[in-house]
């Protein structure tokens, strides 16, 4: 899954603590509204990251857990980490984790994804708005580790050129990599 983000709702809301969660989770709307992600545009997104065994990978805005569940169960991912700020999304995410006999090599959090710490990840996944990927940007380039890579589903990071774009079912792709230090 994922959710387009607007980030116009970012406000001074007050924050609620999640039970198992070291962070409040801001009382906030979430960033975009869920919209699926096609199965197909799904298996597309984990082939152009070239996502592999030694992979964690972590999908911002994450909705029904479909992206870090392939990653695991079709990919062989190491790890899959989905971050949502809906409650129900997360809630249905691990339900559909445990239906696919993943639980143990997936984790979904009810967490900001500006306040997640995304050293981890070797390849995130996102379906924001272009007004979100911009303000992410600078986290992904100061927190990934070079050679970590990056996919889109529909919306670009404005003049950081893709290393990578094609486009399935008429939804466009884009692939960047952290380049190197």
């Amino acid at each position: 899954m994922h959710i387009l983000t607007a980030l116009l709702f970012v406000g001074a809301g007050s924050a609620a603590a999640v039970v198992g969660q070291s962070k409040a989770v801001p009382a906030r709307p979430p960033d975009v509204v869920y919209i699926p992600t096609p199965s197909e545009v799904v298996t597309a997104m984990l082939r152009m990251a070239s996502v592999n065994s030694s992979d964690v990978v972590y999908d911002l805005g994450s909705g029904d857990g479909r992206i870090v569940i392939a990653a695991v169960k079709e990919f062989g991912a190491a790890r899959g980490v989905g971050v949502e700020l809906d409650a129900a999304r997360v809630e249905e995410a691990n339900e559909n984790a445990r239906r696919a006999g993943v639980r143990d090599r997936v984790e979904f959090r009810r967490q900001d994804l500006f306040d997640t710490d995304l050293s981890p990840a070797t390849v995130v996944t996102l379906y924001l708005q272009p007004v979100v990927n911009l303000r992410l940007r600078p986290k992904l380039l100061a927190e990934l580790k070079p050679g970590a890579r990056i996919v889109s589903h529909a919306f670009d990071m404005g003049d950081w050129a893709p290393v990578e774009s094609r486009t399935v079912n008429g939804r466009p792709l884009f692939l960047w990599t952290i380049p190197p230090r």
